[in-house]
């Protein structure tokens, strides 16, 4: 009997053992889903990613094609719960075709989001730019400003984006030098802003594709464009720590292949930004594919702070397979990793971390009760 007992009395034990630690390991689970991420932050795509942080709110926007979305969110890293609208759908049939690369900024107190559409032919791609007074993006209504004329030639142009220095408003942009014919050379462009919406200077060019990492058009497979097409595009504003020295970074080569990288060009604070002597640029890509960590063609930035200020992170796209498949959904999607500085304050990008690696949440992001 007393053996019987303490059998019974052991077994009830290791009951009580086991069920407190499977407790304990769903705590550590939830625990670890509150305070880490992984990459992609949406599986599902989303291409030329772009967000801004503002009274403790994440607006968040990507490639679409047909439409523009925006999402809400308090926590960049769970986009699959965010709030999402769709905020502007174009009625004229001259800019309802391939909304790409849509940008979200305030200015002046107003919302505008920043994108390129055409008509069906993308050789027509134009930039333009949709305004919101509401306090609320996610409330109000988008409306139309207009097209942005960058030249006389009412040239093509896609990708821009806009900041503000010294109390004056830039739009950067890639476009054509002229109207493609046989071989497409895509540029980075400047010029000063009136207003949100209208060009106060001519557009100067600061970046072509020059090197061999800015002109790979060809597939490791074979696979390839109808015609050669050399890129600069996607252009980014960003600054060194002390502000004192300005960035723009770039993605360079075809999007479709797993050589899409990004170059940077520098510029001093206090020189001309519209003089191309103005901006150097590195002989090198400062971000690229990691084949060993099936990481390809990574670009597209947008830089986005922790909820407390306290950190800066990189957002971009990138895809898991070396190119894109045609027919097959978009493989480009989302990912987020935090940056550094270097020892002269200019910012340190690391390399692209693979999909699935738990990282810390930003610091400051709220944790879900």
């Amino acid at each position: 009997m007393k053996t019987m007992k303490t059998k019974l009395s052991f077994l009830l034990s290791l009951v009580l053992l086991v069920s407190c630690n499977l407790k304990n390991t769903g705590k550590q689970d939830d625990t670890a889903r509150d305070t880490t991420y992984t990459n992609p932050l949406l599986a599902e795509g989303g291409s030329d990613a772009s967000a801004l942080y503002h009274n403790g709110k994440y607006y968040y926007t990507h490639e679409t094609e047909s439409h523009i979305m925006l999402w809400e969110t308090t926590d960049i890293t769970d986009l699959t719960h965010a709030k999402s609208k769709k905020v502007w759908i174009p009625k004229d049939p001259m800019h309802s075709r391939h909304l790409w690369d849509p940008e979200i900024r305030l200015i002046n107190g107003k919302w505008y989001i920043y994108f390129a559409a055409d008509d069906g032919n993308t050789d027509n791609h134009q930039l333009y730019v949709i305004e919101n007074d509401s306090p609320d993006p996610m409330e109000g209504e988008f409306q139309l400003r207009g097209p942005i004329v960058t030249n006389s030639g009412w040239n093509w142009g896609i990708h821009p984006a806009t900041f503000e220095h010294k109390g004056d408003l830039y739009l950067l942009w890639s476009g054509w030098p002229s109207r493609r014919i046989n071989t497409e050379t895509q540029c980075i462009y400047i010029a000063r802003m009136k207003d949100p919406w209208t060009l106060d200077s001519e557009r100067v060019l600061i970046s072509r594709p020059e090197y061999e990492w800015e002109r790979q058009w060809v597939n490791p497979d074979g696979s390839r464009t109808a015609y050669p097409i050399y890129v600069n595009e996607a252009p980014q504003f960003f600054h060194s720590k002390d502000n004192k020295t300005l960035i723009v970074y770039y993605a360079a080569s075809g999007c479709w292949s797993p050589f899409y990288c990004t170059g940077m060009l520098t510029a001093d604070a206090d020189s001309d930004l519209l003089n191309p002597a103005s901006w150097k640029k590195s002989e090198v890509p400062v971000f690229q594919q990691e084949p060993k960590e099936r990481v390809y063609g990574p670009g597209s930035f947008s830089f986005v702070p922790s909820p407390d200020s306290t950190e800066v992170y990189l957002l971009y796209h990138a895809r898991s397979l070396p190119n894109s498949v045609t027919g097959e959904p978009e493989s480009r999607n989302p990912r987020l990793q935090k940056i550094g500085w270097d020892a002269n304050g200019m910012p340190e990008l690391g390399k692209p971390v693979p999909v699935g690696v738990p990282l810390p949440k930003p610091s400051g992001t709220p944790i879900k009760k």
